[in-house]
């Protein structure tokens, strides 16, 4: 969408202080090369010897993603979650449900929530969003039920929730000048909400996703130590910033007093567990000799170079396949202390089987419809939404 006059002065005036105003100080796409990138990660390396090196210039790369997003101007808002929920459908060792969540007031986070049939008793929550997937979009494509499906019945609570624009969050376009902020800030919902719940584990919350859901996943993970387990997919790359307004339409990696790309963004997470998911046939090719030997490296800082694991697949190619998603479950198991039943694992061919999945149609998974309509109070459009997040909400 073409962003009107009147919405680029509100913009330009409301974030004056922002990364709106500093267009030349985005990192967007391909913005460096590979050997650029390569260069660039050598002289990252080079600025520090030590943790306490280390945690200096991490201290700055987080001031400089939070003055980026004006996450500065973020208020102090945890509570007025005013969850919707319906549509509850048992499934063979889980319950999908249709849920929506009050992001900042007449605003909705939607999605679905996955949970196990039988409550165990204190569970672990999985953020799971998504990325730039279409036909069906998101979070109804079948990898994305599956995962979620799966880590259900895993034993954990797995909330799939919308990019801004996409299925029924669609009270705005998706390439909005501050999607950016608006993801960051419905992620951190989300983690509310989760921790919300009484039946919710504080200290066993994880989050994955794969390409700009990758981005959401390592940005989240940055900014909020809530998160104690990450699993960024296909997208920690050291010369590919993300290609979306969504993931580098605000100057997070590029400051006057900071340059920095997702690698180092995704090492902030150090020294929690992550594991990251890696193929040959997109920006992540050079996983394996580039970018995880840096973060290995901040993890020995740590000594808990244990809790990095990397899964390279050389011949696949940009998505969240089986593989990749067992890769994921087999990380989850361990730091999330969940369990994989013998039902959900092959031995004769040692592969998981999520053949007990069943697929659900958009229908069944729209969180607003005829039935459940959309609140009232709901803002309409981009302008709107806007004009109330900078000139409302972020003043309170």
């Amino acid at each position: 969408m073409k962003t009107n006059l009147s919405l680029s002065l509100i913009l330009l005036l409301c974030m004056s202080s922002g990364a709106l105003s500093q267009n030349n100080n985005l990192c967007v796409g391909a913005h460096w090369t590979e050997l650029e990138g390569e260069q660039m990660m050598m002289q990252f390396a080079n600025s520090w010897t030590n943790k306490e090196q280390w945690e200096a210039r991490a201290e700055k790369i987080r001031a400089g993603m939070k003055k980026g997003l004006d996450w500065q101007n973020m208020p102090d808002y945890s509570e007025n979650l005013n969850p919707i929920v319906h549509s509850t459908k048992k499934m063979d060792g889980y319950i999908v449900e249709n849920i929506a969540i009050e992001s900042f007031p007449g605003f909705y986070v939607t999605g679905n929530l996955y949970r196990p049939s039988e409550n165990p008793g204190k569970m672990a929550g999985i953020l799971c969003p998504h990325g730039h997937w279409n036909d069906p979009p998101g979070r109804i494509r079948d990898d994305m039920q599956i995962r979620c499906a799966f880590l259900a019945k895993m034993g954990a609570v797995v909330f799939a929730y919308d990019m801004v624009g996409y299925a029924d969050a669609d009270q705005i376009d998706h390439r909005m000048p501050i999607s950016l902020v608006l993801q960051t800030w419905n992620s951190k919902r989300v983690l509310d909400y989760m921790l919300s719940r009484e039946d919710i584990d504080p200290d066993r919350i994880a989050i994955t996703g794969a390409s700009g859901g990758g981005t959401q996943t390592f940005i989240l993970t940055a900014l909020d130590d809530r998160i104690k387990v990450s699993v960024p997919a296909v997208m920690v790359s050291a010369h590919f910033f993300g290609g979306c307004i969504c993931e580098s339409g605000m100057a997070i990696h590029k400051s006057v007093n900071h340059q920095t790309n997702n690698v180092e963004i995704a090492a902030l997470a150090a020294p929690r567990p992550m594991l990251i998911l890696s193929d040959g046939g997109d920006w992540t090719s050079n996983n394996l000799v580039i970018e995880v030997p840096y973060l290995q490296r901040v993890y020995d800082t740590y000594g808990s170079k244990a809790n990095l694991s990397h899964v390279h697949f050389p011949l696949e190619r940009h998505d969240y396949g089986i593989r990749k998603r067992a890769a994921m479950y087999n990380f989850m198991e361990k730091h999330l202390d969940l369990s994989i039943s013998g039902e959900m694992y092959d031995i004769h061919t040692s592969t998981i089987d999520e053949s007990s999945i069943k697929l659900l149609s958009a229908d069944e998974l729209d969180v607003f419809n005829q039935e459940h309509p959309r609140p009232q109070d709901a803002l309409k459009g981009n302008q709107e939404v806007t004009d109330y997040f900078l000139n409302v909400f972020c003043k309170n």
